[in-house]
């Protein structure tokens, strides 16, 4: 059995549930780089201050695209800090201050994603879905060149 756009129900169930498990890590992902934003302090306070405005700028889009996807294949999103605090692999941080160690903290978040992104990839083309198979490759490029530039500003 398909739903209303031609994928096996269980499959976008699976989907949905993946979809659903990179929500979650996203939201604390954005809340982390809030908190950096708002706490970086010392010599790099300048770029880093811009650098994650840019990073949770761009988290917040992907949040409500992955929400969308998740109600385009019939499930739904997560909605509750909660949800998110205990599906997330991703830890929330607090108190980080320190320009390089918040760099770190981003690289390995988005280490997290990446994997998680694949992941769907993965399930996503056995699926024949191409909406989610777009997304995720679009993510897994940008995500890919901004640990490449993180992991080159600290050396």
């Amino acid at each position: 059995m398909k739903n209303a756009i031609g994928i096996e129900v269980e499959k976008a169930k699976q989907l949905s549930q993946g979809l659903n498990d990179l929500l979650a890590n996203y939201q604390i992902f954005y809340q982390n780089l809030r908190g950096l934003h708002w706490n970086v302090k010392g010599k790099e306070f300048f770029e880093l201050h811009l650098k994650f405005e840019e990073l949770y700028n761009d988290a917040i889009l992907k949040v409500d695209e992955i929400a969308e996807r998740i109600l385009t294949l019939g499930g739904t999103p997560l909605h509750t800090m909660t949800d998110y605090i205990n599906n997330s692999e991703i830890k929330e941080i607090n108190n980080v201050s320190d320009g390089p160690a918040g760099v770190q903290h981003v690289i390995n978040n988005f280490s997290v994603l990446i994997g998680k992104e694949r992941a769907l990839l993965s399930l996503s083309a056995d699926a024949d879905d191409e909406g989610t198979n777009s997304l995720m490759s679009d993510y897994i490029s940008q995500s890919e060149k901004l640990v490449w530039m993180l992991t080159s500003y600290l050396g």
